[in-house]
């Protein structure tokens, strides 16, 4: 469109010539302004091309909650939409749409930054087209730094001074290697799952990720001053290398993550689960979604990470078939919020655009997150992750043992009915030789 608009403008001037030659100066005022245009022009088309080839991927950008009075789910909060009377034995906050979207507004936005410092040896300052993922899983585990620091019913401060905890969030998530939970950092722990600055990455790659970077700082850093003040459980499959069974949710193992956790200090601490989970080929496999959409209503909920190939986002949110998601695929210029900026500007880490996109929609590769304050809330998790497993007519999500001497956990491929592509999908170990691996399934590409 540009070039075209340029041989339109050398059209003009050779016509122009052809009659009366304008003065110099003329000519120079109308290439200025001219040049001016295009590049605004141009900048535009970018724009415009980057948010057409996501929306080609997501679906077409629909915006805002619909016209439906069906109660909303966000991140185990419950609005009611209608005018009915509410139930007396539903948890739910009661001031419908307005309170919603102020809750929406409250979680903290990712999304694509550029101009910040490259990252390790390789010549990348931004992370556009390629780090979504990297900005749903950051999403995802600062919003378990603001339930354990601020509690679930914190709001975003519209004046300040800002609350400290919240600054020492976003300080944590800076673009620079001196930010714990920076994308740099994050492309650095991840390089044994072959995760590289340019490249998409997967969803359980990229919680093996966390994990290795929360043990990094751990050993780092002294038992009080520790970034991530949470023991991280990533909920695995079966015994014979976590090939396609069912996760298995283990007590045992929960309690050995806090104990290593605290240093032998306690027997139970703050956790942070991730639940990677392939559900289905190409789609997510409808048998799924009901228990899917249940995952929201728990307390413990902090989301999903995941999308659609390519375009990965941060669910937060669920009412009747749709999913409500913060779109990390904005670009922005990259910032570091200090922890004494009591006066920082942090619009660009919220959002009112509520958006959303069709629960049977989204790719069936992803990662469920969960986080327990304390024992009593972990076995609250338990109690309603093995009634919804009890629920779901031989397809759970994960299931919960207290051991791990149990028979074989359901396999996933038994519900899908062909095993073919999805037995790999969870061989990602650890690697520095990338074509042992050349045949990972498309979604570990998301």
């Amino acid at each position: 469109m540009v070039n075209f608009l340029s041989s339109a403008f050398s059209a003009f001037e050779a016509r122009s010539s052809s009659s009366s030659e304008p003065p110099a100066i003329e000519k120079k005022a109308i290439r200025s302004r001219f040049n001016g245009w295009t590049a605004a022009v141009r900048k535009a088309v970018t724009v415009s091309s980057m948010r057409r080839f996501h929306e080609r991927i997501l679906g077409s950008a629909r915006t805002g909650v619909s016209s439906s009075t069906s109660d909303i789910w966000l991140l185990g909060v419950c609005y009611k939409i209608s005018q009915d009377e509410p139930s007396v034995d539903l948890p739910a906050t009661n001031n419908g749409l307005a309170a919603f979207e102020e809750d929406f507004s409250s979680r903290i936005l990712m999304t694509y930054r550029k101009g910040f410092c490259a990252i390790g040896d390789s010549k990348y300052t931004s992370d556009v087209n390629w780090g979504c993922m990297l900005r749903s899983s950051q999403m995802l585990v600062a919003q378990a730094l603001l339930f354990h620091l601020l509690g679930r019913s914190w709001r975003r401060q519209l004046q300040s001074p800002l609350d400290q905890e919240y600054l020492d969030i976003l300080n944590l998530f800076g673009d620079s290697e001196e930010s714990a939970f920076s994308i740099h950092n994050l492309l650095q722990a991840g390089k044994a799952y072959d995760l590289t600055a340019g490249s998409w990455v997967g969803p359980y790659a990229m919680c093996r990720t966390w994990e290795t970077l929360v043990r990094c700082k751990r050993e780092e850093d002294d038992f009080e001053n520790r970034p991530l003040p949470m023991a991280v459980y990533i909920v695995s499959g079966d015994e014979d290398g976590e090939r396609g069974g069912a996760p298995v949710v283990c007590v045992e193992d929960a309690f050995r993550h806090c104990f290593e956790f605290s240093r032998g200090q306690a027997n139970w601490t703050p956790m942070l689960l991730l639940v990677p989970l392939v559900l289905g080929l190409e789609t997510v496999n409808p048998r799924y979604i009901p228990s899917l959409r249940e995952t929201f209503t728990f307390p413990q909920s902090l989301g999903i990470m995941g999308g659609k190939p390519g375009a990965s986002t941060y669910i937060v949110g669920v009412q009747d078939e749709k999913v409500f998601y913060l779109d990390p695929h904005e670009v922005q210029p990259a910032v570091i919020i200090g922890r004494n900026s009591l006066e920082a500007d942090t619009s660009s880490y919220h959002s009112n655009v509520v958006r959303h996109i069709g629960l049977d929609s989204i790719d069936p590769s992803l990662a469920i997150g969960f986080y327990c304050r304390d024992k009593d809330d972990f076995d609250d998790f338990c109690f309603r992750a093995s009634k919804l497993a009890d629920e779901s007519n031989g397809a759970p999500l994960f299931t919960v043992t207290q051991t791990k001497n149990v028979p074989k956990p359901v396999d996933h491929s038994d519900v899908l009915g062909d095993s073919s592509g999805v037995g790999d999908s969870f061989d990602v170990v650890p690697s520095n030789n990338t074509e042992d691996y050349s045949h990972e399934d498309d979604w570990q590409l998301l």
